[in-house]
């Protein structure tokens, strides 16, 4: 079967499942290039369609294929009937950075598409060690480099998308008592956590009957929804969890396949871990009495004002934390603002600026007098301060990573998505403690591609049957520190 025929079907197979198709891989990008070369170009608008909305963003494999040809069509080496040099740029600025930023900072240099490739770097922050290139390119008399560095210096990454909004309709999706986050990503479908729209499937299904239905019915209302409830997101750290609830009731990214960002979460509690990974996730949390909602009811909430509304009515008041929560969800989540933070700094300190103060800064707490305990000893430490009082924002280097089996899959695909092509941290270990006794056939795959991506970012990968993560963590503190852990 040719690449159409066979995508098609793949399609159709996966509808039947109530979830759009899997990204391309690299082979069938290579493919999908070929079909783009030829001329006429069969089912131009289909192919089209897959090369700019089904090939994963940041340094995937599928990534590089894509952004290299695109790199030939700037450079003149091939030419496409439907891609010319400034749809060129301008697909590539959606790919948030990674392979994309070479293309576009060489693209600086040619007069023809050099405003449309600065257009496209001024809004991308992922750049990294590629900033260098740009400022080389300014400090050489480059009029464009030289409009990119500015742009980051003024934060128009930040700028350029729009403010939280003011006011917010939403369809109330309650779940009374407490959500866990096996609730929302239950360890029997570990296994398809990376695949995030098969995934959010199994979202409440041993909670409740038909959740996926009601939530269908409750969009019919013509509003996304908010997922309520009394106790929200206790249990085991998943980010799965979150990516679930966004698949539901976020809104898609442009240019990147079956992943979303936005939602609102609403909740009496919502758990420390699962609130910072909504803040990261670009969703926003909120934590406001819940008892005057209910399920299917049209609700208004003015983030800014602190208050919901249903009917006209306030029927709940909130303060929003952190302080800085409408930058972070403004960013696209707390993660983007810190990497675009940095970015900004950095091009201002290129350019002889001062700091700037288009961000918010975060409130921090009063000192009351009583020391540190050891954990804030600890966390205080890793940020090059004596202590680290609760409540108060701040950025330790982590030194040690660990990922299990369960859970790495996403790390890869985020580590991707962030265009990182090494870890950060000094030791990032993996281990496959989950699925050694009694492996799935998707386990087996994951225990045979996840160690080539380890390793070529100078990671650490345990085998199947070296143990379990938290133990080996645990070894490696001992002698630095002394504790009792569960």
């Amino acid at each position: 079967m040719s690449l159409i025929e066979d995508y098609k079907a793949h399609t159709k197979e996966r509808a039947e499942l109530g979830v759009p198709p899997l990204a391309l891989t690299a082979e069938q990008v290579a493919q999908l290039v070929e079909l783009l070369k030829a001329s006429p170009i069969v089912e131009q608008d289909y192919v089209m369609d897959l090369f700019e909305n089904k090939i994963p963003a940041g340094v995937d494999d599928a990534a590089y294929v894509k952004a290299a040809f695109l790199n030939d069509i700037l450079s003149g080496s091939v030419s496409c009937d439907a891609i010319n040099k400034t749809k060129a740029c301008e697909i590539l600025g959606k790919m948030l950075g990674g392979f994309n930023v070479a293309p576009l900072v060489e693209a600086l240099k040619d007069e023809e598409v050099a405003a449309v490739a600065a257009d496209e770097l001024k809004n991308t922050i992922l750049v990294y060690d590629a900033f260098n290139d740009v400022k080389k390119l300014m400090d050489e008399g480059n009029a464009k480099a030289k409009e990119v560095v500015e742009s980051w210096a003024n934060a128009q990454w930040f700028t350029n998308k729009p403010e939280l909004e003011k006011q917010i309709t939403v369809t109330v999706y309650k779940i009374p008592g407490e959500t866990n986050t096996d609730d929302l990503s239950p360890a029997s479908e570990a296994f398809t956590r990376a695949d995030i729209p098969l995934h959010a499937n199994s979202m409440l299904v041993n909670r409740m009957e038909n959740p996926l239905e009601t939530m269908e019915e409750l969009k019919q209302k013509g509003h996304p929804l908010a997922y309520v409830g009394d106790v929200v997101g206790t249990g085991s750290s998943r980010k799965s969890g979150i990516n679930s609830v966004q698949w539901h009731m976020g809104r898609d990214i442009p240019g990147v396949p079956n992943k979303r960002t936005g939602g609102v979460v609403i909740g009496n509690i919502i758990a420390p871990i699962f609130f910072n990974t909504a803040e990261d996730s670009g969703c926003l949390p909120l934590e406001a009495n819940v008892d005057n909602l209910e399920t299917g009811d049209v609700i208004t909430v003015k983030p800014y004002e602190g208050v919901i509304e249903k009917d006209g009515k306030v029927v709940s008041e909130f303060k929003l934390n952190p302080n800085t929560i409408t930058d972070e969800m403004r960013a696209g989540g707390r993660i983007p603002l810190i990497i675009g933070k940095g970015l900004t700094a950095k091009a201002r300190e290129a350019l002889g600026m001062a700091p700037t103060d288009m961000f918010l800064a975060p409130d921090m707490p009063q000192d009351d007098g009583k020391g540190f305990t050891l954990a804030q000893k600890m966390v205080g430490r890793a940020c090059g301060m004596d202590g680290i009082k609760p409540g108060t924002y701040c950025e330790p280097v982590a030194t040690t990573v660990g990922s299990q089996d369960t859970t790495g899959p996403m790390t890869r695909d985020e580590i991707k998505e962030l265009a990182a092509l090494s870890f950060g941290a000094d030791m990032t270990m993996q281990s496959f403690c989950h699925t050694a006794a009694y492996p799935k056939p998707a386990d087996i795959k994951l225990q045979h591609t996840l160690p080539e991506f380890w390793t070529s970012r100078k990671g650490f990968i345990l085998r199947p049957s070296d143990g379990v993560i938290h133990s080996w963590l645990n070894r490696m503190f001992t002698g630095h520190c002394r504790y009792r852990g569960r």
